[in-house]
């Protein structure tokens, strides 16, 4: 019981800034690589679908964003199939209005509040969020869930400067808050916010995939610490499974409708 809570504490990095810092160190340091086989066994890691052993592992950092071995999350063949970005614990919210609040990590937002924008907002109105929430023992890498244009990333959190009417407006509000990589995409004529929740204290998100386009499936970053992926889906772009609970990296969530033109 005392480990898991030492675990979680260094993963979710949600004490005081100045501890979390330390621990974000601890964590990626070799002083704790004799760590990494209880950590494996506590969470039940399957280190066989990872690319390296388990003595390869330098840090408990290391092993946290691990890579695994090709094949070990099949991406899904069927046609405008939209896919989980990632592994973990997926819950929907519906028919989304400026009022509807869903919680991410301990705390409510909005989608205006997510975004950082009022006008962003209105895009997802009657649609969906899909919420991901990922655990230690879970891939922490994130995918690409369908075929889109990135056109335009930023960032949102408390070492985020304001960057758009929301924050001006609002003042710091919703950019203390998490740590938040914002990508806005566009696929088949959608919209699409692919938004990567990282810990309140830290930047603890990477992103790899500098691409202006991206398909379904494609590596796209990584969480170091304390994560959840959120999708904010328009009305009428998706045709979803209706599938909650765990789901894998890969696995088909439902149908991207192309926009009529």
């Amino acid at each position: 019981m005392k480990m898991t809570r030492f675990y979680r504490n260094i993963f979710e990095l949600n004490g005081h800034p100045i501890v979390a810092r330390s621990l974000k160190r601890f964590a990626q340091s070799k002083v704790s690589k004799p760590l990494v086989p209880s950590f494996v066994k506590l969470y039940k890691i399957d280190i066989n679908e990872a690319t390296r052993q388990l003595t390869d592992y330098s840090s408990l950092h290391d092993v946290f964003v691990r890579d695994l071995k090709p094949g070990a999350r099949p991406i899904t063949t069927a046609p405008n199939a939209f896919v989980s970005p990632c592994d973990g614990v997926l819950s929907v919210v519906e028919e989304l209005t400026q009022e509807s609040r869903f919680t991410v990590k301990g705390q409510e937002y909005t989608v205006a509040e997510l975004l950082g924008s009022d006008s962003e907002a209105e895009q997802f109105s009657g649609g969906q969020v899909l919420i991901f929430y990922l655990s230690p023992t879970d891939y922490h890498r994130v995918h690409v869930p369908v075929d889109a244009s990135v056109e335009s990333v930023y960032t949102l959190g408390r070492e985020a400067a304001p960057v758009n009417e929301l924050g001006l407006r609002h003042g710091l509000r919703p950019l203390t808050r998490n740590y938040r990589l914002v990508s806005k995409l566009k696929a088949e004529g959608h919209p699409l916010a692919h938004v990567m929740v990282g810990a309140l204290n830290v930047n603890t998100i990477e992103r790899t995939n500098t691409n202006p386009v991206v398909h379904r499936g494609d590596p796209y970053g990584y969480f170091s610490f304390g994560s959840t992926v959120v999708l904010c889906v328009p009305k009428g772009a998706l045709e979803f499974t209706g599938k909650t609970g765990p789901v894998k990296m890969g696995e088909q969530l439902g149908r991207w409708v192309p926009k009529e033109l």
